[in-house]
């Protein structure tokens, strides 16, 4: 699990979701052979699903912390037109989504109302701005998908949770929480 992925996967557990690494679902493509008809099945993957006996969560999860972060044009341009909104296709892709609901569905006996797709960003674009934030938060709000729209988090949102969840004393064995409690133990984390 990529480390950012740690971080949010306390966020999930925190809602009661026994959350697992990526899976990836299979959903056949028609290939872009003209001469001939070809399907192939692709398996797309899901960073995090979350799962508890009312809820089936799906998360794109993308930590950009070192880059320019989470950029509008890329979510919500459908994967077509660029090699880099490929990325996004569990979000931006009508099909692949409806696809991978499906598959969840099938998968693990949930309703499609009880699908939650989601996306969890580490940076988003002009973060001084906050434009891309906006704008994205915005049109997944406007994409209606298994339960409901996508629902979009942020690094504060994710943050403040995994420390909550670092507060306690049971020990747990996660690289996520003994990283905060270091932090706090060493008077770096206020």
């Amino acid at each position: 699990m990529e480390a950012f992925e740690s971080f949010v996967a306390l966020a999930m557990e925190d809602e009661g979701l026994v959350v697992s690494e990526a899976i990836k679902f299979p959903v056949p493509r028609r290939t872009k052979k003209l001469a001939y008809e070809e399907v192939q099945v692709h398996g797309y993957e899901v960073d995090l699903v979350g799962a508890r006996a009312d809820r089936l969560v799906l998360a794109t999860v993308k930590s950009f912390l070192g880059s320019r972060g989470v950029a509008v044009e890329h979510v919500t341009v459908g994967p077509e037109s660029a090699s880099h909104h490929r990325g996004y296709a569990l979000l931006n892709n009508p099909e692949l989504r409806d696809a991978v609901l499906d598959g969840a569905c099938q998968r693990f006996g949930y309703l499609p109302e009880q699908v939650e797709f989601r996306l969890y960003a580490g940076r988003f674009a002009a973060p001084t701005t906050g434009l891309h934030e906006q704008e994205i938060r915005q049109w997944c709000g406007s994409q209606n998908v298994g339960g409901g729209p996508i629902k979009v988090f942020n690094l504060t949102e994710v943050a403040e949770v995994a420390i909550k969840v670092a507060e306690s004393k049971t020990y747990r064995d996660n690289a996520a929480l003994t990283a905060i409690k270091v932090l706090r133990s060493a008077g770096r984390l206020t």
